[in-house]
């Protein structure tokens, strides 16, 4: 019972050993053992003294050893007594009624519980607003902790998805895809570069329509128009001189004799060539809209371009007319050599030219060649002469074609057609 006691360990702190450190063989316990393995009767001077003491205690295990205080014992609540109380009377004997076989029982006062409150929830650590960046007051690139921070909000934010159930897939039916289906659709569709050139096409296609609409007006609806003026005018002349030859029996005068008898677009002869077929009216001028697009030939007769008429004795009658679209007139005179005849038919007379020479080109500023004698006509002195001219090559302007004739007969009208136009 010993051993539990820290001071009655054995030697070298041996808890198993004998009672105060003695020698489990039977040695002495409070003998201090000597080096050498001999008893020394003066190793500890105190042993016997201790001795004593341990065995003059009532109670070794409890008593307190000497310089101890000790141990006050615990003390307990004693138990109060039950008071006795009398038993109250039954409630019909004090108020003569019988409320209640049996009494009520004793009602306790139920002592105060404290409400329930909720535990409180740990603070988070609060966290100071960034400070704004007051360098720049406009847009700037965030820092790496605010994206860190923005996408952890995110993260928290986003909602959770629902749970994903797996139903059986439907056997896809037969045929293309929607996908394949809209990209057919689309493929369809023409694109900007298809629409584009599409337009351009488009545009040269009407331009290339409006462009032969323009040739074949030139080159067939002016002439179909311009023969149409031309004959209208020639028949009206004709009737005009069937009228003037009675009014001039009457008067004694030819009006072709006249002065100044013609205005400007006024007809006052017939032009033959019947070896290129021509037969059209001749007016006085060479405008080109109020004449030559007319289909009828004009006479230069207004200065300074003014040439002699086919009745005077002496002078060069000088006509124009085109040679491609509005009635073409002179289109082929190119063809003429000489000795081929030209008949100018006027009311009372028929002048007849025969051709002498041919000038194949020459510039439009040429006007040497409508001269009384022109220079590279051949003619040497005055006389009466005729001159036809026209643009060269054929639908350009660039240059001028010439032809000249010498008069070689004067026949009045009652003397009948002469040689050239009798078939």
């Amino acid at each position: 019972m010993t051993a539990v006691r820290p001071e009655n360990e054995g030697a070298y702190g041996d808890p198993y050993g004998e009672p105060y450190g003695g020698d489990p063989y039977g040695a002495d316990p409070y003998r201090v053992p000597d080096p050498a393995g001999q008893y020394d009767p003066h190793g500890d001077p105190y042993s016997d003294q201790y001795r004593a003491v341990v065995d003059g205690l009532h109670d070794p295990l409890t008593d307190p050893l000497p310089g101890q205080q000790p141990q006050q014992p615990q003390q307990y609540a004693q138990p109060q007594p039950q008071q006795y109380q009398e038993p109250q009377q039954p409630y019909e004997q004090q108020y003569g009624q019988q409320y209640d076989q049996y009494p009520q029982p004793q009602q306790y006062e139920q002592p105060y519980q404290q409400p329930y409150q909720q535990p409180y929830e740990p603070y988070e650590a609060y966290e100071a607003p960034p400070e704004p960046d007051r360098r720049t007051m406009g847009l700037r690139q965030p820092r790496a902790e605010e994206l860190a921070r923005r996408r952890q909000q995110q993260y928290q934010q986003a909602p959770v998805p629902p749970p994903r159930v797996d139903t059986p897939r439907a056997e896809r039916p037969s045929g293309p895809t929607r996908l394949e289906r809209l990209r057919a659709e689309r493929a369809k569709k023409p694109g900007p570069g298809i629409i584009a050139s599409r337009f351009i096409g488009e545009v040269f296609i009407t331009f290339g329509v409006l462009m032969l609409l323009f040739v074949a007006y030139q080159l067939w609806w002016t002439n179909i128009r311009a023969g149409q003026q031309a004959g209208g005018a020639a028949s009206d002349l004709q009737e005009q001189w069937g009228d003037g030859k009675a009014k001039a029996a009457k008067k004694g005068v030819d009006p072709a004799r006249k002065a100044g008898a013609f205005k400007p677009g006024e007809g006052f002869a017939i032009i033959h060539i019947p070896k290129i077929g021509i037969k059209a009216p001749i007016a006085e001028g060479v405008s080109k809209s109020a004449v030559l697009d007319k289909g009828m030939v004009g006479h230069y007769g207004e200065k300074p371009l003014k040439t002699a008429m086919p009745w005077d004795k002496k002078g060069n009658f000088s006509l124009a007319a085109h040679r491609n679209t509005h009635g073409e007139p002179f289109r082929y005179i190119n063809k003429l050599e000489a000795g081929d005849q030209v008949v100018v038919e006027t009311e009372s007379t028929y002048y007849t030219y025969k051709v002498t020479r041919q000038l194949p080109s020459t510039s439009p500023s040429n006007t040497s060649v409508i001269d009384p004698v022109p220079e590279q006509s051949g003619f040497r002195k005055p006389g009466r002469y005729v001159t036809l001219t026209t643009c060269t090559p054929e639908f350009t302007s660039k240059y001028r074609l010439i032809v000249w004739g010498k008069m070689m007969d004067e026949r009045p009208r009652d003397k009948g057609k002469p040689d050239a136009l009798v078939d």
